[in-house]
């Protein structure tokens, strides 16, 4: 129990060199709008970000990824990964996932040595398949034995983190009010939680349109401090 937790603690710091940093996910679309500009309008976009998007499809990914690896249907994990990518209509947004993902795979086999991850990289290579962070997690964690809703909790609590310390830097925020938002998103966290548990394949992709047209016109900004 202990060594699990210590390695859910090493995967979900944001310190993690996964390069999530870089990316705001269409946050930086509304700081420049003015639309997110303190702690209260921050934490709105983080919720709706968090129920509206991430829920669907990160989330949820994560969890049928684990599903599928318990029961060994490998082509299930391929399919997610096709899936994961095309749904994901704003370019921007669909390289981030593939660069994180990448980059978390090369970092799941230098430390761990998973098999499985040097399969998925190969099929990268070949251009059989994108890559996703979610899937990626979702691998490192049950080869770990790491219970899956505890894996799952920690994926949505990494990115949130993540996505909440570039908020600090890009509109920016105190570090305080970082560490209160992270606090307050703890009961949604754990709804989200919820939900994903309850949802099925069908409900895969589920997401509001006014994230990722920001996601879209974050490429055409004049200055950017984040690549999407």
């Amino acid at each position: 129990m202990d060594s699990h937790l210590l390695a859910l603690l090493q995967l979900g710091d944001s310190n993690f060199p996964s390069g999530a940093f870089s990316h705001s996910f269409g946050l930086e679309t509304y700081v420049q709008e003015g639309s997110v500009h303190n702690k209260t309008t921050f934490f709105e976009w983080i919720r709706v970000y968090l129920e509206k998007q991430i829920t669907y499809t990160d989330g949820l990914a994560c969890r049928l990824a684990f599903d599928a690896l318990n029961h060994n249907e490998m082509n299930e994990i391929w399919s997610l990964d096709q899936r994961l990518f095309v749904q994901n209509i704003p370019e921007e947004t669909r390289q981030a996932n593939r660069r994180i993902g990448e980059r978390l795979i090369k970092m799941g086999i230098d430390l761990y040595a998973i098999p499985l991850l040097n399969v998925y990289l190969e099929k990268i290579r070949t251009k059989e398949a994108f890559g996703h962070p979610a899937i990626v997690f979702a691998m490192i964690c049950y080869f770990l034995k790491i219970e899956k809703k505890q894996a799952i909790l920690t994926y949505l609590y990494s990115s949130i983190g993540t996505l909440v310390q570039n908020g600090v830097r890009g509109i920016p925020l105190g570090q305080t009010d970082g560490q209160r938002i992270l606090l307050e998103i703890h009961p949604y966290l754990l709804k989200a939680m919820k939900q994903i548990e309850m949802l099925d394949r069908d409900d895969f992709g589920a997401v509001t349109p006014g994230l990722e047209i920001a996601q879209m016109r974050h490429q055409r900004l004049h200055v950017r401090l984040f690549m999407s």
